[in-house]
């Protein structure tokens, strides 16, 4: 396993389908099969299509940050900060497993609002 591709490859994935063009991201870089975990998003390829095109369509200026990467094995772990509509922020630790031939076939993730007031001065990123 590359994990500095499969890092690239994560994020690249995340980023096409994030800004609006799951068909291409699921094209370069999904293999035969995508097991989804998160439980607003149907199973297969073609529920991710459909759920990142529908986001895409009612919510087109939100953003991506992409804090850090991890890789281990055939895993890839990727923190991100998103901004949604009236700067509605979040963050979020996603997990994708690769296949033997690079390609990404299985995802889980944890998502989580900043919330405006912290216990601490560290922040979230």
């Amino acid at each position: 396993m590359n994990l500095e591709k499969n890092k690239e490859n994560a994020i690249a994935f995340y980023r096409m389908a994030y800004e609006g063009n799951p068909q291409k991201a699921i094209e370069l870089y999904v293999g035969k099969e995508y097991i989804q975990h998160n439980p607003d998003v149907p199973d297969g390829t073609q529920g991710f299509i459909d759920y990142f095109e529908k986001m895409q369509r009612e919510y087109p200026e939100k953003s991506i940050r992409f804090v850090r990467s991890v890789a281990e094995g055939d895993l890839v772990a990727l923190h991100t900060h998103q901004v949604w509509p009236g700067n509605d922020q979040y963050v979020t630790m996603d997990f994708f497993r690769f296949d033997e031939k690079g390609k990404i076939c299985e995802h889980w993730d944890a998502i989580q609002q900043v919330p405006e007031k912290q216990a601490h001065q560290n922040g979230m990123f």
